[in-house]
C-alpha cells in the first residue's frame, strides 16, 4: 500500500503556473475518454503522456480517486482599481449570496479590504469584502442586476 502525507497548509499560490494560451482547451472533446492523461512517477520523476483510458493501469486498492465535477462559468473579469486605475483581473469562482462572490484576483496584493474595483467602463463596479488568503478574495457586487451580464 502507499501512504503519502497531506499537505494542510496549502495555498491556492501554490498552483501558479504558466500555461501558454494555445494549451488551454476551449471546449471540452467530444469523447472525453480521449482525454489526455500526464503521469509523473514520483520516484524518478519521469513524466508519461498517455490517455484517460489507461488511468486504470495507475490505481491500486486502497488508492483514492479525487474527481472533480464542477462547472466553470465564464466569469473572468479585467478591471481597475478605482483609485489608482491599477489593471486587475478578477475570476468568479462561486455565488455565495446575491452581491457576494468568492473571487481569485490578480494581482491579489493590489486588493485589500474596501479596494473598490471597476469593469467594463464603470458598467460594473465591486467591492473587496474580505482576504481569505493570498489571491482568493471574497468580493461585493455593487451593481449586482449587472453581473448577469458578464456570466
Amino acid at each position: 500500500m502507499y501512504y503519502h502525507q497531506v499537505r494542510l497548509n496549502m495555498k491556492t499560490s501554490d498552483f501558479n503556473y504558466q500555461l501558454p494560451e494555445e494549451l488551454i482547451a476551449q471546449d471540452p472533446l467530444e469523447d472525453r475518454s480521449s482525454s489526455r492523461l500526464m503521469v509523473l512517477d514520483r520516484q524518478t520523476g519521469d513524466v508519461e503522456h498517455r490517455h484517460f483510458t489507461d488511468i486504470l493501469e495507475y490505481l491500486h486498492p486502497g488508492d483514492c480517486l479525487v474527481i472533480n465535477n464542477t462547472k466553470v462559468i465564464p466569469a473572468r473579469l479585467f478591471g481597475v482599481k478605482e483609485d489608482t486605475q491599477a489593471k486587475i483581473e478578477v475570476l468568479l469562482l462561486k455565488r455565495k449570496e446575491n452581491d457576494i462572490w468568492e473571487t481569485l484576483v490578480k494581482p491579489g496584493k493590489k486588493a485589500k479590504p474596501g479596494t473598490k474595483l471597476v469593469f467594463g467602463d464603470g458598467l460594473l463596479t465591486a467591492e473587496v469584502v474580505d482576504v481569505v488568503e493570498e489571491d482568493y478574495f471574497v468580493g461585493r457586487c455593487l451593481n449586482s442586476e449587472i453581473i448577469y451580464y458578464f456570466c
